[in-house]
């Protein structure tokens, strides 16, 4: 049976079509929200979902097809025309100024005037209104500089603002990427609870299980096409997969055999500065071993840029020591490292796994320039060089396939391909890894998974951090949850929970008395 019952129609979206040049990015798409309920855009990157949203909102004119709310047609020329209407978004990328008080964000140019003056005064009655009315706790931050928020309350604060300018259709794009699992739930309730008030919401999102636990209605993209919509209490994983990706997709953890052998990469007492001259790695012991995969998990800015910076040569060690394959590295840099059979993924492909004006041949050679089978002498092998691009462009379906073409070109998905293929093609002794999937489809994601496991499989040492929990659980022998620059804890990803996880990710202890032996053998990651 439905979550929800027969309804009016808040929005009505009919044969959307919006092309970038050649580009079909919406091709006909229909789409209805319903008066109250959540419905959850789903689909993989590149699908067509925020654009379809962009253009509700009024960022984009569609090129075909026609917006109805509330039962009127509408030409909106810009956001200010769908807020009159009532729709406001909730960017993935918050659009807030950091160092103004939430008060001043949320009143933005919907100052209450007074005299000629702003009322602050008649802005804080309303907006305390609204918090009372949605149980929020932004009220109590009014004054606050954005900038000291956490990013769950800054997520709160976009959608005061969004119901302080009258909104009755909020639309929210991925609004989870950055919370924690305890951050989720919360926000989930407070979605809820503006459901019950007969606020009609959009979840844009690529994650399954949120889209099941939280949506009534589920409209599946593929390639700018909408291919179905499906009722969320009688769908699964298995069906959205198959209607985003057109074929089956495992999900499971892959049940393996432990294969550790030696230590690889070794850590004892390591600090770390970051930019500004503040410690964000402190006394970090760490312990990887062949054909083992060590998953790093922590809200993101605790730690994980730093640290796997530090690892892979790309900045200085404040104190303590790192030790490859038994020798001391600490005092390496990174052509070094990159000699010795340490290869990286990158955090930002764009920024420093790739440059964007070289074609794709050239950005095969990267970091590599030093690195058999690329040099002959004195001279780069640009047929080995070419050989290689073609290489990981066909093995891991880069499109367009064709290694002559910019980087820039490339969609964000495919650029995150390459260059997790050209690491992985260089057959290192050691891969670090951050957010390997950021930004892929879902068939990609499996294969990506996959190639890691070889990797394991190989005897290859893996170190990986990942902002997806489900990930880490996935593919990780142990997790090390980072909270503040250090390591709380180190976890079997079979014994603890998603839950857990989280708790521990904002620095909360959990209960550890069902805590198996062989977890307690890994603290504090000792194998």
């Amino acid at each position: 049976m439905s979550r929800k019952e027969t309804r009016e129609t808040a929005v009505r979206l009919d044969g959307i079509t919006k092309r970038f040049g050649e580009i079909v990015a919406n091709d006909g798409v229909d789409f209805t929200l319903e008066s109250g309920t959540v419905h959850a855009l789903l689909g993989e990157n590149g699908s067509g979902k925020t654009t379809l949203m962009s253009i509700l909102y009024g960022l984009y004119d569609q090129d075909e097809g026609e917006i109805v709310v509330d039962g009127k047609p509408q030409e909106f020329t810009s956001p200010r025309d769908a807020i009159d209407a009532g729709i406001g978004m909730i960017h993935q990328h918050f659009q807030l100024i950091e160092p103004m008080t939430v008060l001043q964000n949320v009143v933005l140019g919907h100052e209450p005037v007074s005299g000629g003056l702003v009322d602050e005064e008649e802005a804080r009655v309303d907006i305390e209104a609204l918090c009372e009315r949605y149980a929020f706790d932004v009220d109590q931050h009014l004054d606050t500089p954005v900038q000291d928020l956490d990013i769950g309350l800054k997520q709160r604060i976009e959608i005061v603002k969004s119901l302080y300018r009258g909104a009755e259709i909020l639309i929210l794009d991925e609004p989870t990427a950055v919370l924690t699992p305890q951050e989720v739930d919360g926000l989930f309730d407070l979605m809820r609870e503006l459901t019950e008030q007969d606020r009609s919401l959009v979840f844009i999102t690529h994650k399954l299980d949120e889209a099941i636990e939280i949506a009534d209605e589920i409209t599946v993209l593929r390639d700018g096409e909408a291919v179905g919509t499906v009722d969320a209490a009688d769908t699964s994983k298995a069906e959205l997969a198959r209607m985003m990706v057109g074929r089956e997709v495992l999900f499971d953890r892959t049940e393996r055999e432990a294969t550790a052998g030696t230590r690889v990469l070794e850590t004892e007492g390591l600090h770390v500065q970051g930019d500004r001259g503040l410690e964000q790695v402190t006394d970090v012991d760490m312990r990887v071993r062949e054909g083992e995969i060590l998953g790093i998990a922590g809200v993101q800015g605790n730690g994980q840029s730093e640290l796997v910076e530090a690892l892979t040569g790309l900045r200085s060690v404040t104190s303590g020591s790192i030790r490859f394959e038994g020798e001391e590295i600490t005092e390496t840099d990174r052509r070094e490292r990159i000699e010795r059979g340490i290869a990286y993924v990158p955090e930002d492909r764009q920024q420093e796994g790739l440059v964007l004006e070289y074609d794709l041949v050239r950005n095969a050679l990267l970091g590599n320039q030093t690195v058999e089978p690329f040099v002959d002498g004195w001279f780069v092998d640009w047929d080995a060089v070419d050989e290689q691009a073609h290489e990981v462009v066909a093995e891991y379906d880069v499109q367009p396939p064709d290694p002559s073409v910019r980087s820039a070109s490339l969609s964000g998905g495919n650029q995150q391909k390459f260059v997790v293929g050209r690491e992985i093609n260089h057959d290192p002794r050691l891969l670090i890894a951050s957010h390997p999937t950021r930004g892929v489809d879902i068939g990609s994601v499996e294969f990506i998974h996959n190639r890691l496991l070889e990797l394991r499989a190989e005897g290859i040492a893996l170190v990986i951090v990942s902002s997806k929990l489900e990930e880490i659980q996935q593919l990780s022998d142990r997790i090390a949850v980072l909270y503040e620059g250090s390591i709380v804890d180190i976890v079997d990803p079979e014994e603890v929970t998603e839950q857990e996880l989280g708790l521990l990710m904002t620095g909360t202890e959990i209960d550890r008395s069902g805590v198996s032996v062989k977890q307690q053998s890994d603290l504090p990651g000792e194998p």
